[in-house]
């Protein structure tokens, strides 16, 4: 289910300017929210300042730009996103265990880790990074396993848009 309004400005076509559509590739200065299962929220900018995103570059889920795309400039959308449909299911293959040794190598030594810990990861090339939530930890010297399932993986999602400005 979505539902889509735009601005009064837009409704009045004859009289206005047009405005810019969300296409491929575009740069957007927009609010948004994400909320989870239940309704509460798991990110949101409309208390703040708006984020700015380029279109295809990775920023958002492709789900979640999929919705975007043909939104005129002005736009306010809400879109419910089944579960898994914005995120992917969750994939029991991405709660691995990581040795102690490596962990310490990486991070902090001897780091008390525990449930629920995000840890930063570099990618193999060294260019960028990822993340993984501890999923259980056992003694100091042994291994920690970490879900690299996205938080929302196999959840459904509300997502709330106000386009405000498309480039």
């Amino acid at each position: 289910m979505s539902t889509v309004e735009t601005s009064a400005h837009s409704a009045h076509s004859a009289q206005s300017v047009c405005h810019p559509i969300v296409r491929p590739g575009s740069f957007l200065t927009l609010h948004y929210r994400m909320a989870g299962p239940h309704g509460m929220n798991i990110i949101t900018t409309f208390e703040g300042k708006p984020a700015t995103l380029s279109l295809g570059a990775g920023e958002l889920s492709p789900a979640l730009e999929a919705r975007l795309l043909g939104l005129p400039e002005g736009t306010r959308a809400t879109f419910e996103l089944a579960a898994g449909e914005a995120f992917g299911e969750r994939n029991p293959e991405l709660q691995q265990w990581v040795a102690r040794k490596l962990l310490n190598q990486l991070g902090e030594p001897d780091h008390p880790y525990s449930v629920g810990d995000v840890v930063q990861f570099p990618t193999p090339d060294g260019m960028g990074q990822y993340a993984g939530a501890v999923h259980q930890a056992k003694g100091p010297g042994d291994a920690v396993q970490f879900d690299f399932n996205h938080p929302l993986a196999g959840q459904p999602v509300v997502f709330e848009v106000h386009v405000i400005g498309v480039l």
